[in-house]
Parts: C-alpha cells; sequence; structure tokens
C-alpha cells in the first residue's frame, strides 16, 4: 500500500493533549452525531491531527489516520488485490476498514492526494454514505459511528492543488490557526516541561517569525517546531542551538533568508 496508514483503538482515560481554543470540540461531537463530513482547514502544525486524535479518543472511536501524499490513489484508500500465498485476494485500504468496522476516517492533507481520491468521496459526503467498490462488487453502507474527516492548509496550497467549491459544499467545516500567545506557551509547558517563562520567549519569537512579510517563506514557524525547540532546551542543549535546529533550518533552504530569520532571532533573544 501507498497510504500511510494507521489505525488507533484509544481509550477515553488515555487522551492525546489538547487544549481547546474555542468550541471547537463541541462542533465535533455535533458533527459525528449528526453523521456530518468535517473539513478543517488552518496551516501546517497548528493542531489539526493532534485535535481529531484527541476527539477520537473522547468519542471512543477508533481512528484511521492516512498522510495524503501526490502518489495517493483511490485504491490506496479503498483496496485492492493482491497476490498472497500464490493465491489472489483482496485486501481493504483504511477507507473501507473504517466503512466496515467504524470509527473515524482522517485524510491528513487531503488535497495533496490524486483527484480520483475526492470522486471516491462524494458518495460518502452526502445522504447516502456509501462506498461502491467496483473491484468486489459491494456497496457498502457507512455504520451509524462511521464519521470522515479531512484537512488542509489553503494558505499553502497553490491554486493548482485547491479543494474544488463542490467538494468543500459537502463538508461542514472549522478554521484552525495558532493559539493565543499565553495559552500556546502554556500547551509548550505541558508538552516539554520547559519552564512557562522560556516557553512565552519561544512563542513571542515564533510569532515574530511568523508576522515577517519581507522574506520568501511558505509558512511560519507552527506550534509543533516551537514544541521540538522546547523540547531541545528542555533536554539541555543551548538556546541559540535550539532555535537554529527547531526554527530557523526547518524554515528555509534560502542562505539569505536565513540570515534574515536570524536577525529577528537576535533581536528576540538579546
Amino acid at each position: 500500500m501507498n497510504a500511510n496508514t494507521g489505525t488507533t483503538a484509544m481509550a477515553k482515560q488515555s487522551l492525546p493533549y489538547y487544549q481547546p481554543i474555542g468550541d471547537e470540540c463541541e462542533v465535533f461531537a455535533a458533527a459525528h452525531r449528526l453523521k456530518l463530513p468535517l473539513l478543517l482547514k488552518g496551516p501546517t502544525g497548528c493542531g489539526k491531527t493532534r485535535f481529531v486524535s484527541h476527539m477520537a479518543a473522547e468519542l471512543g472511536l477508533p481512528l484511521h489516520t492516512v498522510s495524503c501524499h501526490d502518489d495517493l490513489t483511490a485504491a490506496d484508500l479503498t483496496g485492492r488485490y493482491l497476490l498472497k500465498g500464490g493465491e489472489t485476494v483482496w485486501v481493504d485500504g483504511p477507507l473501507t476498514r473504517a466503512m466496515r468496522e467504524g470509527g473515524i476516517c482522517y485524510l491528513d492533507e487531503v488535497v495533496e492526494a490524486r483527484k480520483d481520491v475526492t470522486v471516491v468521496l462524494h458518495p460518502l459526503t452526502d445522504d447516502r454514505r456509501i462506498l461502491p467498490l467496483e473491484r468486489t462488487g459491494e456497496l457498502l453502507q457507512a455504520p451509524d459511528n462511521f464519521m470522515l474527516v479531512v484537512s488542509y492548509n489553503p494558505g499553502y496550497q497553490h491554486i493548482l492543488k485547491s479543494l474544488k467549491p463542490s467538494t468543500r459544499q459537502r463538508f461542514v467545516a472549522m478554521e484552525f490557526d495558532f493559539p493565543p500567545a499565553e495559552l500556546e506557551a502554556r500547551i509548550v509547558e505541558a508538552e516539554t516541561g520547559l519552564k512557562l517563562d522560556r516557553c512565552k520567549l519561544l512563542v513571542r519569537l515564533a510569532g515574530r517569525l511568523r508576522a515577517l512579510k519581507d522574506l520568501d517563506l511558505e509558512e511560519g514557524a507552527s506550534t509543533r517546531l516551537v514544541i521540538y525547540c522546547a523540547a531541545l532546551i528542555q533536554d539541555g542543549m543551548k538556546i541559540e542551538r535550539a532555535v537554529e535546529t527547531a526554527l530557523i533550518e526547518p524554515l528555509s533552504d534560502d542562505f539569505e533568508v536565513k540570515q534574515g530569520l536570524n536577525d529577528v532571532v537576535r533581536a528576540v533573544l538579546g
């Protein structure tokens, strides 16, 4: 299989850490209760995937995750015939498994997948909630606890990879962004154990990097990268080296751009 998939059944007593910013947990629960497909929009590393993991555990549902990429096809989601032990057998893909077993099927960065993927999703995103499997002749009906969740980053995806309006309007949607600075610092503290005042410094730096308008950056420093940076510092790395490793090098390969980022670092760290 080309899909990067995983299936995890999580108990509510071991919820993945997630700090709500607003009413997103209530909206997610309502969408699941009403059998509505959900679209999450927001920048890379702002917490979309962690949010889905948290809600799957909160609702006591298996989570079938697919990290979408350029080579992902509809067959990677639905399944295909494979040769096993001298005979040809059908092997379900993650979407088909979720349809048979129930739970949440989460397609991360869905617009990275090939166009035939969205065609497969269409009958799942209206009142039919069905998945036709032409290769096996089956027509699967989604169980009551099945939910389709997709995400993408509208700020990063270029026009050739945008989600069609006709597809977007099949989902209810929520927009995510980076948390407010005070909350983001507490998230970093909770994730890494680094002292809150140092977390606040890193978050302030990330905010300055995100605000840069005159550098050729596709994306700013994500909350994920701030957590990586804090983890390195908590492990004993000097802050300057941790910032370079986690907040500068991942953002650009261009020497001049990195020089500009380092100017901001020096201004914030002193």
